[in-house]
């Protein structure tokens, strides 16, 4: 299988530390949070990792390469330092994820969720992992009812930045910058979204803030 770790974003919230840093390599534990994520991945036998850059993104090829040291092949798409958003990223480089269902993963998280938990056969557009709602997301973003998500009801989850995506849930998209949300709204009024709960460990770095009150208070 293979997976794409988002990482093209400016990092506003993240300043002035993604002044002179992508936000991917700030460090959680001593490690780059896109570290991270790549040694879960490879834990679950990720074959090939694509990673989208943007601001920065030359510092992000430097320091991963050819994925050779972490066992994994890492190709990059590059958008340079107009990112796409979320979405328009992901089909930018649908040429490079190949026809099989593949996993999306945001570089500015930390969490110790399993990969290899996510399905095996996607039967849905798009399949998200859900965590309980942080601080700064309380209303949440999807219910989930029997593995499948909705935009309604009275006690949602928030979307972790974990998800396993078919290239068909991309379908009909023009190439440009846009969003992601409005695509995984629209599939789960459609009854094509489904989902897992996951109460591990998860945290969401996108503040200076964040990223220090990790640190100090868990390592």
């Amino acid at each position: 299988m293979i997976a794409m770790i988002l990482a093209a974003g400016r990092g506003e919230r993240m300043r002035p530390l993604t002044d002179t840093l992508p936000k991917s390599l700030l460090k959680v534990a001593g490690k780059s949070l896109i570290i991270h994520q790549i040694e879960a991945l490879c834990l679950a036998n990720i074959e090939m990792i694509v990673i989208n850059t943007g601001h920065l993104g030359d510092q992000i090829q430097h320091q991963l390469g050819t994925g050779e040291k972490f066992g994994v092949v890492i190709r990059y798409s590059k958008e340079g330092d107009e990112p796409l958003e979320t979405a328009g990223g992901i089909l930018k480089a649908l040429p490079l994820l190949g026809s099989e269902p593949f996993i999306v993963a945001n570089s500015d998280i930390y969490s110790d969720f399993d990969y290899q938990s996510l399905p095996k056969q996607l039967d849905s557009d798009a399949h998200l992992v859900l965590v309980d709602n942080p601080p700064h997301n309380l209303e949440g973003d999807f219910t989930l009812e029997n593995g499948q998500l909705q935009n309604e009801g009275a006690q949602k989850l928030t979307y972790s930045g974990i998800g396993l995506y078919s290239p068909k849930f991309f379908k009909g998209c023009a190439y440009g910058k846009f969003p992601l949300a409005p695509l995984l709204r629209q599939s789960a009024k459609n009854n094509r979204l489904s989902g897992q709960y996951f109460s591990g460990l998860w945290n969401d770095i996108g503040t200076p803030e964040r990223l220090k009150s990790i640190n100090t208070c868990n390592f």
